[in-house]
């Protein structure tokens, strides 16, 4: 009963290990800066417009960003990771 119990304990235990192994991995994902893909207001920051996340006016302004996972950006419809050239002079 206790060799049941123990094995057990052992399996769960390396279940949840694994688990949250797999979790960090995800979290260390890069990500890049996608321009004009973003939905209006799900912006994810700044532009020489404005200051703030989540007040993109338009969908698909060339200006506005969002963190997508590296690599994705490429693949996107109108995305560019390159900033509009005012945008660079306001870096």
């Amino acid at each position: 009963m206790k060799k049941n119990i123990i094995a057990a304990a052992t399996l769960a235990a390396a279940i949840s290990f694994a688990v949250n192994a797999a979790q960090a991995d995800t979290h260390e994902a890069k990500t890049e800066k996608c321009y004009g893909v973003v939905k209006a207001g799900k912006n994810d920051c700044n532009t020489a417009a404005h200051s703030c996340a989540g007040v993109a006016k338009t969908d698909s302004d060339k200006a506005e960003w969002i963190k997508v996972p590296e690599g994705l950006c490429d693949k996107l419809t109108g995305g560019s990771k390159e900033a509009p050239a005012e945008e660079k002079k306001a870096e």
